[in-house]
């Protein structure tokens, strides 16, 4: 029976040790590894960079500003796999390296689940590039703006507005209250739906342009004054998003609050929308926009109230956020039983007269030191 003990004991131990590998690599490839968390501020070679993006190629622009802009973003992939976004400066925007690299770690350090986080740099010779976590559904700009089988839902409107408003005090709570041009193009969507704000706008000293789009209605005046941004100037750009949720338009501000001031707000609604929202919630997100557009900076709120605000609003609270997208979910893959031979199918049962038979049929020799040293 030594014999038997030997054969059974190998097989045993080779089909749990197959087992285990194929659980390791479904994990590297999807399920537990795609929750794990954002790995630490690095400084990549310009050579990982290029190997990434394919040397930069057109085929992997990715839209930021929805503008021509100097500064091109690239999707990119890492060699341990991870997907990233590669935001490429123009050679002018950062003369002073140190500068840079300084102002990037600052902003690499901050962590959280409502910014798609800033994981790396680069500053070779001219080059300054950086590395950020990339989300694959698109910007809230493509979704509210250009969709093209179904409107944004208002309970996913709402969401974006706590979630966008979760980032701004997370980052003010960390020392980065300043955001430079914050618009639908600044918000998007990680692989559960769930949106972010982009760590990007977060870097400040920089010469990367104006720090809002040349289009003056959408400016806070008091930018327009000192071309200084504050935290209020934040706030009052993340009025006029909340704007853009209401009407599902990027409507200018002062057009928006004459309607609201003759008590005409419902003509900013989305008109996809009606129906599904009621006059008291409607109402509410508009005082809201109001507060954040307000001339005077200092009768803005702050993105503290701004939260407070908001989570009384959020309507589907259990309903995950790539169904009220309406998009595809990328699952963990299921489970497959493996195809097993005759000999695993007789391990799987521990039937040891069929693993013999099938051993003796193949020829196996039993050797009795090794059945002695496995058993």
């Amino acid at each position: 029976m030594g014999g038997r003990c030997s054969k059974f004991s190998i097989c045993w131990f080779h089909c749990h040790l197959k087992s285990s590998v194929l659980e390791s690599s479904d994990l590297d490839s999807g399920g537990k590894s795609d929750r794990q968390t954002v790995p630490s501020f690095t400084e990549f070679s310009l050579q990982q960079l290029r190997t990434a993006t394919c040397d930069f190629s057109p085929d992997n622009i990715v839209s930021e500003h929805g503008e021509k802009s100097p500064n091109i973003v690239y999707k990119g992939k890492l060699d341990n796999d991870r997907w990233v976004a590669v935001k490429r400066f123009s050679k002018f925007n950062w003369p002073d390296s140190r500068q840079f690299l300084e102002e990037a770690k600052a902003v690499g350090n901050l962590r959280s689940e409502r910014l798609a986080n800033l994981i790396g740099c680069c500053y070779e010779a001219d080059e300054r590039l950086l590395v950020a976590e990339f989300m694959p559904n698109e910007t809230l700009a493509k979704h509210l703006f250009h969709w093209e089988t179904q409107p944004m839902k208002w309970a996913m409107r709402l969401r974006v507005a706590l979630y966008l408003a979760q980032a701004l005090e997370y980052c003010s709570s960390k020392g980065r209250a300043l955001y430079h041009d914050l618009n639908a193009y600044r918000i998007l969507f990680d692989k559960d739906g769930n949106p972010r704000l982009s760590s990007f706008g977060l870097m400040k000293n920089s010469r990367d342009g104006k720090s809002y789009s040349t289009n003056l209605a959408f400016t806070p005046p008091e930018y327009m004054r000192t071309g200084r941004v504050t935290p209020e100037s934040v706030v009052y750009s993340f009025g006029t998003m909340l704007l853009d949720l209401l009407s599902g338009k990027h409507i200018p501000p002062s057009h928006a609050l004459d309607l609201i001031r003759s008590k005409n707000f419902l003509l900013l609604m989305d008109s996809a929308l009606e129906g599904h929202f009621s006059n008291d919630e409607g109402t509410e997100l508009v005082r809201l926009a109001s507060r954040c557009l307000q001339s005077e900076a200092r009768e803005r709120p702050n993105a503290k109230s701004l939260v407070i605000s908001l989570m009384s609003l959020q309507k589907e609270a259990e309903v995950p956020s790539y169904v009220l997208l309406g998009i595809q979910h990328e699952t963990a893959p299921s489970t497959k039983p493996l195809s097993l031979t005759p000999l695993g199918e007789a391990c799987s049962r521990l039937d040891l007269t069929a693993i013999h038979e099938i051993l003796e049929g193949m020829g196996y020799k039993d050797d009795e030191g090794i059945a002695n040293e496995v058993c």
